[in-house]
């Protein structure tokens, strides 16, 4: 009889761990995301979004202003002036970027600048707190979400970056980490954070992934080479385009329990719980905003 009990005793102790993994996973990340409340959600401002025009369609990047805020400011003018129009996505590595802007080096620019100061991470006196992953990561010795952006920052959490995730949005640069200003790059396929501080990333693709992915390999003889029809802020066009997007705020509750359900999948389908969720791999919630119907 003591053997059993304390037998039980033993069970429960071990048991207990697995018990409160499954009671903080009562939702699956679907249900999560759908019974978010409005105030879990921010609106993307219109200034802070650039329309990119390619050959079979619209993507849509939000800046990252909080990181890197020399590089969206610059961007944003470059978008005014009218500069890639005519230009061309002229570099697809495949799994690796989509390059774009101006091959030749030689297009002028009229107030934007065509050489930025690196911004590879944002130094802060304080520590800049995050939503943060708990857990191991081979690049930096923290990682977590800020302002709806996958970032990564030192121990002491005063030098915070945007990290290399599929989507992202960053200056391409020569050897003079000086050099970058108008030459753009999205990451296509894996992540690529062995190239984090080495290079400044500002935005990510909000919308329209898929014609990154579409664009031609190689160029066709008599053809143009991936043209960028235009490059605008989404708030100077509000009159043609009136899209609008929403992000799950990434220091919500309902982020939070996202990041717990992603670890821990409870859909019938999985097998395996890893408790584990490296920051390329939690996806942030992003919706287009439908218009409201005037029944007037």
């Amino acid at each position: 009889m003591k053997l059993s009990l304390l037998t039980l005793c033993l069970g429960v102790v071990l048991a207990a761990p697995i018990t409160a993994k499954e009671t903080s996973q009562k939702r699956s990340a679907g249900e999560i995301i759908k019974t978010a409340n409005s105030s879990e959600w921010r609106k993307v401002s219109a200034e802070n979004v650039i329309k990119l025009t390619l050959p079979t369609g619209a993507a849509y990047i939000e800046l990252n202003d909080k990181l890197a805020p020399i590089h969206a400011n610059n961007m944003r003018q470059l978008a005014k002036e009218g500069f890639y129009q005519g230009l061309s996505m002229y570099r697809f590595v495949e799994g690796f970027v989509a390059q774009g802007g101006d091959a030749s080096e030689s297009k002028p620019v009229k107030n934007a600048k065509k050489g930025l100061p690196a911004e590879f991470y944002l130094r802060t006196e304080a520590p800049l707190a995050i939503t943060e992953l708990k857990g191991p990561d081979g690049y930096a010795a923290r990682t977590g979400f800020l302002n709806g952006f996958a970032v990564a920052q030192n121990q002491s959490q005063t030098e915070t970056w945007q990290v290399h995730c599929p989507g992202i949005f960053a200056m391409a640069r020569g050897n003079d980490i000086n050099s970058g200003g108008t030459e753009f790059y999205v990451t296509i396929g894996n992540s690529q954070r062995y190239l984090d501080r080495n290079i400044t990333v500002f935005g990510h693709v909000l919308e329209g992934m898929e014609h990154f992915n579409l664009l031609q390999r190689k160029a066709t003889e008599g053809q143009p080479f991936n043209p960028i029809t235009d490059m605008q802020v989404l708030a100077d066009i509000k009159d043609t385009d009136n899209s609008e997007f929403r992000v799950m705020k990434t220091d919500s509750n309902a982020f939070k329990d996202l990041i717990e359900a992603r670890k821990n999948r409870v859909e019938a389908w999985f097998v395996e719980s890893p408790d584990y969720i490296d920051v390329c791999a939690m996806p942030i919630p992003t919706e287009r905003i439908m218009p409201t119907r005037n029944n007037t």
